[in-house]
């Protein structure tokens, strides 16, 4: 194998580059093992798919082929991508040395990876969590984290109902329900409605837009505010008094605190899935997508600026159908 510095201009083959490449890698990178196996692994496939070709005869054209084949033959997106990078490597490693005029594989991409449906819940589980009130006698629902000693145990049940029954009624935003006041003002980015049984809120962009509240949300909301005034200091700043929620120190509730309540919320539920407010907001999505069929008011309800972020509940509702059709019907598909 020739030395890095010794490599005579235009005379090694693609495999002898190879070879040298993988020698930088180790010892000039110094690229761990499992990189290094992975890169020979990839370079083994180059040099099969360039048969006769040198390093200089290869093109864009050449590589967006190979990468058709490797998708075609069932290689992920994931996979292609990271296969590709290493030839774009190899080949930048080629160019600086003089064996390539320009890379090939620079402005060549993997195929896009079907993004993934967002997780929901089912409705009986949305339901079931949404209405669960915790009992103090119930070991299940005393939280994992010790709660602040000012907060007495009604309070802290009071608020993540409330924080559970809004955010699947609504299907808001962790930031815009934490967002929330108690009424409006000149300076609120959210708030209640309390005669119209409406949430008012401000999303991405700063777009507004109201929300319908349920009869069981606004009950919670309601029980909820007979137990805020515990949390609510005499000497609360401004954006405290206003708040809707507030937090043990009586400062307005965090998305972070948001996320842990919930979570320990649906553990004494019973549920088994890891809740997290995104995944009310999905349950809503795709319960009244189910119901409705109605795509573009599920896309005013959510404040989504283009139909085609919505459109993907479309994809969560077939999936569900495919699921209760396999179940059921007499000629699906049933394993032997």
């Amino acid at each position: 194998m020739a030395a890095l510095g010794s490599l005579p201009l235009n005379s090694p083959t693609l495999r002898q580059l190879a070879a040298d490449y993988l020698a930088h890698a180790q010892t000039e990178r110094r690229l761990a093992e499992g990189t290094l196996v992975n890169y020979r692994r990839d370079l083994d496939d180059l040099l099969q798919r360039a048969e006769t070709l040198g390093a200089a005869q290869i093109e864009s054209v050449h590589i967006r082929r190979w990468a058709a084949q490797l998708h075609a033959g069932g290689m992920s997106p994931r996979a292609i991508a990271a296969r590709l990078s290493a030839w774009r490597s190899f080949f930048r490693w080629m160019g600086r040395l003089g064996f390539v005029a320009a890379n090939p594989v620079q402005d060549v991409r993997a195929p896009k990876a079907a993004k993934p449906l967002p997780k929901a819940l089912s409705v009986d589980q949305a339901v079931a969590l949404a209405a669960y009130s915790p009992q103090k006698s119930t070991p299940a629902a005393r939280p994992h984290r010790r709660p602040h000693q000012a907060e007495p145990f009604a309070t802290r049940s009071a608020r993540v109902h409330a924080i559970a029954e809004l955010l699947y009624s609504c299907g808001l935003r962790v930031s815009e329900l934490t967002g929330l006041d108690v009424r409006a003002s000149k300076t609120a980015r959210g708030w209640i409605d309390w005669d119209a049984a409406e949430a008012t809120v401000t999303g991405k962009g700063n777009k507004r837009r109201s929300v319908p509240i349920g009869r069981p949300a606004l009950l919670a909301l309601r029980q909820w505010l007979e137990q805020r005034p515990a949390l609510l200091r005499p000497d609360a700043d401004a954006d405290a008094q206003v708040a809707l929620f507030l937090g043990a120190r009586g400062a307005r509730l965090t998305p972070q605190r948001v996320w842990l309540e919930l979570r320990e919320h649906a553990r004494a539920a019973g549920l088994d899935a890891r809740v997290h407010p995104h995944m009310l907001r999905h349950s809503f999505a795709s319960h009244v997508l189910q119901s409705s069929g109605d795509l573009r008011a599920v896309q005013e309800l959510l404040g989504h600026s283009s139909i085609a972020t919505t459109q993907v509940y479309t994809r969560l509702d077939f999936q569900h159908l495919a699921k209760v059709y396999d179940a059921a019907h007499p000629r699906a598909r049933k394993k032997p």
